[in-house]
């Protein structure tokens, strides 16, 4: 209940009282922390891989985790301080939007693109079972994505390689089919700028916006091309192309391009450096075992 008291104080901010040419050039970003049952760390309770946070720095951004568990002041109070978030698994929706609130944008990967389409369904299931596990693909455009802020300034010999190269990466075993999306009404709330097809043949959707707030989603992982360098049973596909490479680093400088229209700060310099994920040290995971994931943060909360 706390968490989603939080989420639903996240998505209630909104675009209208910042200054149309507010430019902030020192972002900082909040993720998510993950729940966690480690054998490598058995004391942690949390954890972020660290692939997130590069993601976030290599478009000019710094990264602030986002603990779970925590009561709704500490989450009002983080809120007022970053300039965006990501969400990867865990994620609350409320359609009570307030229109007097701040600029703030929303950015969820893979299990955060399934949790934000489920909310905005009200709590309902629309996906499909797919087979999209270790699933290199291009992206399918979508009638129209010439006319979404994601892609409006999209660079056509990108939009080439983007088309016809395996650029992203998906993990994930539920999809959203079109018809799918019609049909729950999804498309009411956001707009479809992607498709792709899972290994069966399936179409489902990769890549969507919401019409009215900054609020984005992708199925597939934009960081993992960059920074995910694991080869274990389950990971053998991931793209290291350099129209790859480029593909990632698009959807990373327009999220933070998004972000710099936050005029959220902190109030000093201290309460930032002490939040910032530079107070705590990665673990090279993919030496311990079979780990899939190259780098991880474990905290102790």
């Amino acid at each position: 209940m706390l968490f989603r008291s939080f989420i639903v104080f996240v998505l209630c901010l909104c675009v209208k009282t910042q200054s149309p040419n507010w430019i902030n050039n020192r972002l900082v970003i909040g993720i998510m922390t993950e729940e966690l049952n480690s054998t490598v760390v058995p004391e942690a309770k949390s954890f972020m891989l660290a692939s997130y946070v590069k993601f976030i720095e290599a478009a000019g951004a710094r990264v602030v985790p986002i603990w779970i568990r925590q009561p709704v002041s500490y989450y009002e109070d983080i809120m007022s301080k970053i300039n965006g978030i990501l969400f990867l698994v865990v994620a609350t929706f409320s359609e009570a939007m307030n229109d007097n609130g701040d600029f703030f944008p929303i950015w969820g990967t893979c299990l955060g693109f399934e949790l934000l389409n489920y909310l905005a369904a009200n709590d309902t299931l629309w996906m499909k079972s797919c087979a999209a596990e270790d699933l290199p693909t291009n992206i399918e455009f979508a009638n129209g994505y010439k006319n979404s802020r994601m892609f409006k300034d999209l660079d056509m010999s990108l939009k080439s390689k983007m088309n016809s190269e395996n650029v992203t990466i998906h993990y994930h075993q539920w999809c959203l089919t079109p018809q799918n999306y019609t049909l729950s009404g999804l498309d009411k709330y956001f707009k479809v700028l992607a498709v792709n097809r899972d290994s069966r043949g399936m179409t489902f959707v990769s890549i969507v916006e919401a019409h009215k707030y900054p609020y984005y989603a992708v199925s597939f992982h934009p960081e993992k091309v960059m920074f995910e360098w694991s080869i274990t049973k389950t990971h053998q596909n991931i793209p290291h192309t350099a129209d790859a490479i480029r593909t990632s680093q698009y959807f990373a400088d327009f999220f933070i391009n998004q972000a710099r229209k936050s005029t959220h700060r902190f109030l000093s310099k201290k309460n930032e450096n002490d939040l910032l994920i530079y107070n705590y040290n990665p673990v090279f995971t993919a030496k311990i075992g079979s780990n899939p994931n190259f780098q991880t943060y474990y905290f102790m909360q």
